[in-house]
């Protein structure tokens, strides 16, 4: 039997094909030549996997893509903006693979061939005039005069737990973003204003760091029209994406779990004044897809009494991690039974010790995502 080490190897990581080190041990960790790091260790694939899985051996098809499902899903939710969505794509993206085994040539590089699959993939669903509605269904109450209108912005909260195991490690050198900033919800909000091609490219390449010539392999069209592209969406993200002051405290810190736990208590409780009394100045309140937002202690503090004195019973908020920032599942008791049912989920956005953002989504499908039930006891 040949020795594995003796086996033609493939650089995964996307950045060349020839990249190995000419080394006869130690071949699991393996980089390459051309400066990707830590992508391309745990990465080696040799002949016999490709060729079990082309002869319809699941299981090597499996080991072969199994390593990319999770970065992939996370790339399709920041184009689609939908957990579900997101794994759609990527179950599509694998049969898609699956069947066109053949065509990936054994020294290119698997991971840009499932970005390219996958990129393509999202587009197409973009492309369809009939996924999403025009407007939203609205908030279950009157609500107050926002301080703005804008566009319906179709945007989901992405799990945390998902996130486990995507290292900023998997980006090329010429990433511009590490994964928790990238996925933050201020990034996304901006990211989701582009046009869908633009949106592409800039995840492409300034948040996994692939090259223009690599992006216009993906695309098929040409470098120059990448870069085009990317100076576009660049220009976007630099006016509506996260501010430059914002000052997060660390996930899980301690000064997070402080601010945390007294919003919580305050909400819990429905007193307005202390929640109010944790917002930045200038600190916005809004509810995607709902085209409009509530900015400032007034108008927030408005819109939050008139929230609890339309629904006045018991609230609980459960904590979880969404787009790795603080977030709450919220449920209200049932009148008529000894249950709370979810009502919405609350991500908050930290700005050194205030809230600058606070983000409410309604309970959707994404729920189990986040270790969620849709009823608890009570």
């Amino acid at each position: 039997m040949q020795h594995l080490s003796l086996l033609p190897r493939i650089c995964l990581c996307g950045s060349d094909p020839a990249c190995w080190r000419n080394s006869p041990t130690n071949f699991e960790h393996r980089w390459c030549r051309s400066g990707c790091g830590p992508r391309c260790q745990t990465s080696l694939v040799n002949d016999s996997a490709l060729i079990r899985a082309r002869a319809g051996d699941h299981q090597a098809f499996a080991a072969l893509t199994d390593p990319y499902r999770r970065e992939l899903q996370l790339h399709c939710y920041r184009i689609l903006g939908q957990v579900q969505d997101a794994e759609d794509a990527v179950q599509e993206t694998l049969l898609s693979a699956w069947s066109a085994l053949e065509s990936f040539e054994e020294r290119s590089t698997l991971r840009s061939w499932l970005y390219r699959i996958a990129t393509n993939r999202c587009l197409n669903m973009l492309r369809d005039s009939g996924r999403r509605p025009v407007t939203a269904a609205g908030v279950a109450f009157t609500a107050p005069e926002p301080t703005r209108y804008g566009e319906v912005l179709w945007l989901e909260p992405y799990p945390d737990a998902l996130l486990e195991g995507i290292a900023d490690g998997a980006a090329g050198p010429e990433a511009r973003y590490e994964t928790r900033e990238a996925v933050t919800l201020a990034f996304l909000t901006a990211l989701h204003r582009l046009p869908p091609r633009q949106r592409a490219v800039l995840v492409l390449r300034d948040v996994l760091g692939f090259s223009a010539t690599e992006v216009a392999a993906m695309l098929d069209t040409t470098p120059t029209s990448v870069n085009s592209a990317l100076i576009r969406a660049r220009a976007t993200i630099e006016e509506r994406g996260p501010r430059a002051h914002d000052r997060a405290p660390l996930p899980r810190s301690a000064q997070e779990h402080e601010l945390v736990a007294r919003f919580a208590d305050a909400f819990e409780r429905g007193e307005v004044e202390p929640i109010v009394a944790l917002l930045a100045e200038d600190a916005w309140w809004t509810m995607p897809p709902e085209p409009y937002g509530y900015q400032g202690h007034d108008a927030i503090k408005q819109f939050i009494a008139h929230a609890f004195a339309t629904r006045d019973t018991p609230r609980r908020l459960i904590p979880t991690r969404a787009n790795s920032q603080p977030a709450f599942g919220q449920y209200v008791k049932d009148p008529h039974a000894h249950v709370g049912r979810a009502l919405s989920l609350l991500v908050l956005t930290l700005d050194g010790d205030r809230i600058s953002h606070i983000t409410r989504f309604a309970a959707t499908s994404a729920l189990p995502h986040f270790g969620l039930s849709r009823t608890i006891p009570w």
